[in-house]
């Protein structure tokens, strides 16, 4: 899946690497942003280029609202949107045509490990790493799908299934992020049949860094 995010960016970046205006004056960037909302905390702010002002910049609020929201506590259900079920599930379905780019600077999963720290899909050892786009460094595009609530633009990040890599390190779960190439972002936008995008239609190179390699154990090989 995808909760944690890399969205340390700046407006500069954003206008060079998406040739976009921006349409906010101030975002506070975070290297490690999760979409989960502590006691009192209300808006998970992120840059998202939405189909309908595909030249510009906006702060989106993490957690899709559907139509039906009465509050806001339902964001935490919504961070993520399984890209196979989009038109199965009743928060998703009138969104699957509001589709946006969310901007950001890599993102955050965990390999589970046993106590020997090999890999072990049920092991209680978690050793974190952060995955970019293999673009030399620059931030890049998550596919996502997007509802405006009371005037709030809100959206949840689209998963696939996951690549062998993802599959890897994500070897609980096997998900991932849509992550989208650069000449990809318009027929995100545009391209009405989504699940052109799911894995393994769909895929992007990676680049893998490993956050916590003391929980690997060592070996001669």
């Amino acid at each position: 899946m995808c909760y944690y995010v890399d969205a340390k960016l700046s407006r500069k970046e954003i206008r060079e690497v998406f040739n976009v205006e921006t349409e906010f004056t101030e975002f506070k960037s975070e290297k490690m942003l999760s979409g989960f909302r502590a006691k009192g905390t209300v808006e998970k702010p992120l840059p998202i280029i939405i189909d309908e002002n595909p030249d510009t910049a906006v702060i989106g609020d993490w957690g899709l609202l559907p139509f039906f929201s009465k509050d806001r506590t339902f964001q935490s259900k919504t961070l993520n949107a399984v890209i196979e079920e989009l038109e199965l599930k009743n928060s998703y379905k009138n969104s699957i045509n509001k589709r946006c780019l969310v901007l950001v600077n890599g993102f955050y999963e965990w390999r589970s490990l046993d106590k020997f720290g090999n890999p072990d899909p049920e092991g209680k050892v978690k050793q974190l790493h952060r995955i970019h786009l293999d673009n030399g460094d620059k931030p890049f595009a998550l596919a996502g799908i997007y509802n405006i609530w009371n005037d709030i633009i809100t959206f949840s990040i689209c998963t696939t299934k996951a690549n062998t890599l993802m599959a890897d390190v994500h070897n609980s779960k096997k998900r991932m992020p849509v992550v989208l190439n650069e000449n990809d972002h318009l027929k995100w936008l545009n391209i009405p049949d989504y699940l052109d995008f799911a894995h393994p239609k769909y895929d992007v190179k990676l680049i893998l860094e490993n956050l916590e390699p003391e929980k690997t154990p060592n070996t001669l090989f």
